[in-house]
């Protein structure tokens, strides 16, 4: 499904992906127990974004299905 919205969403995720690998690594390379604190906080953030990512990706391909089948229905009707 080529939508500009979800393909916005994808990007998004993918930016959060590459932003948590970096993350990662800073992480074990830290020795430092605030600064591997402050991290871990980055990536928990940054975890709840891509699940809201998801989840919206979710609805909103649900809804462009939903309207897909209703153009469907009203073609058919005709």
């Amino acid at each position: 499904m080529d939508d500009p919205y979800l393909n916005d969403l994808k990007k998004e995720f993918k930016g959060y992906s590459a932003d948590l690998k970096r993350l990662k690594k800073k992480l074990l390379k830290s020795n430092s127990s605030d600064e591997q604190s402050s991290i871990i906080k980055k990536i928990d953030t940054i975890a709840k974004e891509m699940e809201k990512n998801q989840r919206q990706s979710v609805k909103v391909t649900k809804s462009r299905l939903k309207e897909k089948q209703n153009q469907i229905r009203h073609f058919s009707i005709d």
